[in-house]
């Protein structure tokens, strides 16, 4: 009787290739791994639940709430009434609100509401079930930064990469929100991570995963149109002259994983975008247009309001210098000056080479590829402000998806450095301080500076700097943005419920109707008082403080006929949002001390 299973058996070759496809047994070390990363996404997501609620909601986010409400509303009607559905009509009805971002976060956004705060009701306040999956996108950015950095350099150093993307204060902050920033960062780090284990390790499975998850990243922010060019150059690179033998004779063969973005991601957001299952060319040659031509905002830098082209170039650098705390800039740039000296010293495009023509691999070639990989999504990251024509109006935000991979150079920047401290404790002899111990006090050392200042400049984030420039008064006496977003409406809450009359209408300024008006569904502002951007109209204004923003105040001032803030809300020392009350005394009696009362 003939074994099916047998080598020679035509059978045996596919069951051994199918066996192949499938996960293996995962080690010891691997659910160590595991675990740890799940531990610290839950922590991460726990903290940014606690201190979610002293953060004012942002601009967009209101009007993400009104998208993932409609959104929401459709999937309903889907379970109900499959036919009225899916009509052209009733699709362009729900999703053309908002359509000029994908609906990925949007719709997991209406799955949360729905799920966590009116079914289950897990979450007290509707406006934190709808910021819920960006959290766990946080999470999952922090967990996926020490999977990579143990596997490619070590445990310990894993630890100070999560932890120090974690506490990078802007990271921080956008982690709160109901936006698409960090998850796409987080989407962004889980298709390379993806793709550098498919690449490594091959497989068919393995490269639909990268497909999938590309599709994802795609579904989620337009920053996705910057990846492939990364894997593209990390593919020629890696490859060396061989890339170039290949294709110059024709023999060059694409890797299925790029092969998987180049069909399976597209068809993913085609079937997953439902504004885009009709007028499909138009539509994405409008969405690519919203975002390649989009409408300019304000924004200050070193004293100077950019408004229009051309915007100054240096603007990521600067901010990336003054938002990122030091100790973690500087462990990437010793991490990465070791990753670029390993590249050289060992020859690495010769021994690439010799990988691609026999097919052999070693662990030592792995780590090159992922340090190359990290290098190219950093650049890439950064590219679009090579141009003048690119807005900075977003701050720090736009260029997000690249802090992962500072703090896996930060962990390998780490690295070298507890080397050469343990190797002077071994040579010092000194018996109280075990050599042992020193990474663990280095680590402690380099991330404790982080967290404090993540964890004080809460709900502050916009307005957070590091020392190197003099922190927030610093870099207000530099001329940068102290806050955009109207998110700071938030911390001058209590003192309007305390101070607004029954029924006052409140000029909010930069604060979105949508944002507003979830402050009062969660209940942190009175569900009396009425929104309004017409200063005449109010009794309280709201003000917050940008150059461009100084002619509403004046408006302020004469409308309600005081210059005197009735309240200012500050981080550390620095005015960002003032509270004015119209007085219903004269302006001389008000500014010699008379009541400030308001009225409705």
């Amino acid at each position: 009787m003939t074994d099916t299973a047998s080598p020679a058996s035509p059978f045996g070759s596919l069951a051994r290739r199918l066996a192949s496809m499938l996960p293996s047994r995962p080690s010891r070390t691997t659910v160590v791994d595991g675990l740890i990363a799940v531990l610290l996404a839950s922590g991460y997501v726990t903290l940014l639940l606690a201190t979610a609620s002293s953060i004012g909601y942002a601009r967009d986010e209101g009007f993400y709430f009104t998208a993932a409400h409609s959104y929401g509303a459709w999937f309903e009607l889907l379970a109900q009434d499959a036919a009225r559905a899916l009509e052209p009509r009733t699709v362009d009805q729900y999703f053309g609100v908002n359509h000029e971002h994908p609906v990925l976060m949007k719709s997991l956004f209406a799955l949360a509401y729905r799920l966590f705060y009116e079914q289950l009701g897990w979450i007290q306040h509707p406006g934190t079930a709808y910021r819920l999956p960006g959290m766990l996108m946080g999470g999952m950015a922090v967990a996926l930064t020490y999977a990579w950095a143990a596997r490619a350099i070590g445990r310990l150093p894993g630890l100070v990469a999560a932890l120090s993307l974690a506490f990078m204060p802007r990271v921080f902050f956008h982690a709160h929100l109901a936006c698409f920033d960090v998850p796409v960062a987080a989407m962004w780090l889980a298709t390379t991570f993806a793709y550098w284990w498919a690449v490594e390790r091959g497989g068919i499975a393995r490269a639909l995963v990268v497909g999938v998850l590309y599709g994802l990243l795609l579904n989620t922010k337009h920053n996705a149109w910057l990846l492939p060019p990364a894997l593209v150059l990390h593919w020629v690179i890696m490859h060396g002259g061989a890339f170039w033998r290949r294709l110059k004779e024709r023999r060059l063969r694409v890797p299925w994983p790029l092969l998987a973005m180049a069909t399976v991601s597209p068809a993913l957001l085609y079937v997953t975008w439902p504004w885009l299952w009709h007028d499909t060319l138009e539509r994405l040659q409008g969405w690519y247009a919203f975002h390649r031509y989009h409408v300019y905002y304000n924004m200050e830098l070193l004293g100077q309001t950019y408004w229009k082209p051309p915007m100054p170039r240096l603007y990521p650098w600067l901010m990336t210098v003054a938002t990122v705390p030091l100790v973690t800039l500087l462990l990437f740039c010793i991490g990465g000056a070791r990753a670029a000296r390993i590249l050289v010293e060992h020859g690495r495009l010769r021994w690439v080479r010799r990988r691609a023509e026999h097919g052999s691999g070693t662990e030592r070639t792995a780590a090159h590829s992922a340090w190359l990989l990290w290098v190219m999504s950093i650049l890439v990251s950064y590219a679009p402000w090579l141009s003048s024509d690119t807005p900075i109006f977003g701050g720090t935000k736009h260029w997000l998806t690249t802090y992962p991979f500072v703090a896996l150079f930060a962990a390998a920047g780490y690295q070298t450095v507890a080397s050469r401290l343990r190797l002077a404790t071994n040579s010092a002899n000194r018996r109280f301080l075990p050599s042992k111990v020193v990474p663990g006090l280095l680590a402690a050392c380099v991330l404790i500076g982080p967290a404090i200042m993540a964890l004080h400049a809460n709900p502050w984030g916009l307005s957070a700097y590091t020392p190197i420039v003099g922190g927030a008064s610093g870099a207000a006496t530099l001329g940068l943005n102290r806050t955009f977003w109207g998110t700071t409406t938030g911390s001058l809450r209590e003192i309007i419920n305390e101070r607004a009359a029954p029924q006052a209408s409140v000029f909010i300024h930069d604060t979105a109707y949508p944002s507003w008006t979830m402050m009062q569904r969660d209940g942190s502002l009175r569900g009396d008082l009425r929104p309004t951007l017409a200063i005449e109209d109010s009794s309280i204004a709201l003000y917050h403080h940008e150059p461009h923003m100084e002619g509403v105040e004046y408006q302020i001032w004469v409308d309600y006929r005081t210059t005197v803030p009735d309240s200012v809300g500050s981080y550390d020392g620095v005015p960002v949002v003032w509270l004015y009350r119209r007085p219903d005394v004269s302006s001389e009696d008000y500014l010699r001390g008379g009541p400030p009362r308001s009225t409705p």
